[in-house]
């Protein structure tokens, strides 16, 4: 069922800010990896959770941000939670690393609490990108699709702060 925005309320769409337009740069991301379908993605919690506990253990952080890679595929998707590094040597071994291509991103600043992330991302893929001129930059199966960004600002205890999503466009 459907349900009708009450008086007041503000559908995703009222909700996303225009983007700015950025080049990304090669990043090393290293992290933990689960795959998922829409129906499984409400246990990714779980996979940040799991990964919380390596943090003060992976050698070699960039900065403090955090990443949600996802990783499109025909029956589901990859999820990672990462961090940047400098070098894959000493990371625990059940750490995924992936190179993050260098691409033209659209970013959509992420308002309020991150369970409503999914309506961020349905509201991207179905209402702006639709509308705008760009496409979605698919890479080959398996590689690295759009991400969220977790700023240092970012309070994991309240689920809110400086969260953005950076979507491949062309």
């Amino acid at each position: 069922m459907t349900e009708v925005p009450q008086q007041g309320d503000k559908t995703p769409s009222e909700e996303l800010e225009t983007p700015r337009f950025e080049d990304g740069k090669p990043m090393l991301l290293a992290g933990l990896r689960g795959e998922y379908t829409m129906a499984t993605m409400k246990e990714i919690p779980a996979l940040w959770q799991r990964f919380t506990t390596y943090l003060d253990k992976v050698p070699g952080p960039v900065t403090k941000v955090a990443y949600g890679v996802c990783f499109p595929s025909s029956d589901g998707f990859g999820y990672m939670a990462a961090v940047e590094v400098r070098s894959a040597e000493g990371l625990p071994g059940e750490f995924s690393v992936v190179t993050m291509p260098v691409e033209r991103y659209a970013v959509f600043t992420h308002s309020g609490h991150v369970s409503k992330l999914p309506e961020t991302c349905r509201a991207i893929e179905h209402e702006w990108l639709p509308k705008s001129r760009y496409s979605f930059a698919l890479g080959t199966p398996g590689s690295p699709g759009f991400f969220e960004r977790y700023g240092e600002s970012f309070d994991a205890k309240i689920g809110a702060g400086d969260v953005e999503v950076w979507v491949p466009i062309r």
